[in-house]
């Protein structure tokens, strides 16, 4: 097996192929990405392109055909399930186009959630979970459950459910899709400013050429592969 580096995310030679009926169609060829400890990066492509694919790939929630997946140095493509699930919930956080909140539960608990899975005491979960809410603006709305709160602020607990753990790589697939511009100017100066503070890497999947403006590196997905859009 081919060792890693000290990158925070490292893929190689992917590829993805899904069967429809008797035909095969390949969606990712031969894809390769780092990312470095505090990096931000934005994959922008054409609708279909396989943006979320290959998110999913990185994410360990989807199996590549070929290649290699590292995040913190553990190779994602060579755990089962049980294993991945675990490296999710130590070093990676996403954020979706939509908030994804289980609605039988508070903004407090939902928060709280990815640290009550690594069998964390609740109330010091539930601490964390208030002080982080109270940071992105949500501090009086943490026994509020998600059909109380508005897009914006359902949005807002996303980020900070991603960020519960003080992963080392957010992955946010159209995370200010689904927002109006004054939601999504807010949703993504606080992922910015938490990757400044912490120092987690972004990989952000979005179709907005002013968000992918403000990463250190822009990457189009075309023709199947990943290509550097500053070369």
């Amino acid at each position: 097996m081919t060792e890693a580096t000290n990158a925070v995310l490292e893929c190689r030679g992917i590829a993805r192929r899904f069967r429809e009926g008797s035909s095969v169609l390949e969606v990712l060829r031969d894809v390769n990405l780092s990312v470095a400890a505090g990096e931000r990066v934005a994959i922008i492509g054409a609708s279909g392109s396989g943006k979320t694919t290959l998110l999913q790939i990185l994410g360990g929630l989807d199996d590549p055909d070929d290649g290699e997946v590292y995040v913190a140095g553990e190779a994602m493509h060579a755990k089962n399930e049980v294993r991945r699930g675990d490296i999710r919930n130590r070093h990676i956080g996403f954020v979706y186009q939509f908030h994804h909140l289980l609605p039988e539960f508070t903004a407090a608990e939902n928060v709280a959630m990815p640290l009550l899975i690594r069998r964390e005491a609740m109330a010091p979960a539930l601490e964390k979970a208030g002080e982080l809410l109270a940071r992105v603006g949500l501090g009086e709305r943490l026994a509020h459950k998600p059909g109380e709160l508005s897009g914006g602020e359902r949005q807002r607990a996303a980020v900070a459910r991603a960020l519960i753990t003080r992963p080392a790589l957010v992955l946010a697939d159209e995370p200010t899709g689904n927002l109006d511009a004054g939601n999504g100017r807010h949703v993504l100066d606080l992922m910015l400013g938490l990757n400044r503070e912490l120092g987690t890497s972004l990989v952000i999947v979005t179709h907005d050429h002013s968000i992918a403006e403000q990463m250190d590196r822009v990457l189009v997905l075309e023709d199947k592969h990943l290509v550097d859009a500053s070369q």
